[in-house]
């Protein structure tokens, strides 16, 4: 387990923290695999009916941890088309494994920064709760990269195709009134009532009859496309994309806080 993944069971509910406030819970490889074994320890637990994931201090996850980001664009991403418990997937991959293969209701409490992957695993969660305090981004174009986690799919899904493209091209930040009326957070609250509200919903579904409600999560993940097939197309692009000129243009960019220049890229 990454030691900025922190891990609480009580009550039937785990609750899974994302802690390394000093970079905004910026995610690393070491936090994505630990956060998949967080979720993954859930579904093997019979004393646990309901997860639920939130990050510390002021921020969900601002995405990538860019030095560890960077650093992708020189390892073959490895991926798997078929959905499986068993590791040997990247990082993001397995993390996006955990995710789509869990039983049990998996509930976001996202408390403020959501950005790139903060925003886009969150489609894979069957409830998401928001303080009024959030902010959202899906930056991927502006990164010289494309969106991953089977967002091409689901956000199409959940807020029709053209407000997902205007999110997608241009990569604002958008606020939890934006997000509800997308479709892909269900209600908002303070900052202080986040949690204690969070707490109480995933206690009264940790109440629920366990069968029926794994049963029903299966019913409803039936997409015409294979979300499978989609993810792993979508990481084949993304890790082609990242060793792209303009790509490094917009890492380098960003890490001088500047502009990234794209006028001689066609």
């Amino acid at each position: 387990m990454s030691q900025y993944i922190d891990v609480e069971n009580q009550d039937g509910v785990q609750t899974i923290r994302i802690n390394r406030p000093d970079k905004k819970n910026a995610m690393t490889g070491g936090m994505y695999t630990g956060l998949a074994d967080a979720i993954r320890s859930a579904q093997s637990d019979k004393q646990i009916r309901v997860t639920v994931v939130t990050g510390v201090k002021d921020s969900f996850t601002a995405g990538n941890d860019i030095s560890d980001f960077v650093s992708q664009s020189e390892t073959p991403v490895k991926t798997s088309p078929e959905k499986s418990k068993s590791r040997g997937l990247a990082p993001v991959p397995d993390l996006l494994d955990a995710l789509d293969s869990a039983d049990k209701p998996l509930l976001a409490a996202v408390n403020g920064l959501a950005i790139g992957i903060g925003t886009t695993m969150l489609f894979h969660f069957d409830l998401v709760y928001a303080s009024d305090y959030a902010r959202f981004a899906m930056p991927f174009i502006n990164l010289g990269v494309v969106p991953e986690a089977g967002s091409s799919l689901l956000a199409p899904l959940a807020m029709g195709r053209q407000k997902a493209c205007e999110l997608f091209l241009f990569g604002e930040q958008f606020n939890t009134s934006t997000a509800i009326e997308c479709g892909f957070v269900n209600q908002a609250f303070s900052v202080d009532e986040l949690m204690p509200e969070v707490k109480q919903k995933a206690l009264k579904l940790a109440a629920k009859a366990p069968s029926a409600i794994r049963r029903t999560k299966n019913l409803m993940r039936r997409f015409g496309p294979d979300l499978g097939e989609v993810m792993k197309a979508e990481m084949e692009i993304f890790a082609e994309q990242l060793r792209t000129a303009e790509s490094k243009e917009a890492m380098q960019a960003f890490s001088e806080r500047r502009e990234a220049d794209f006028s001689k890229f066609h």
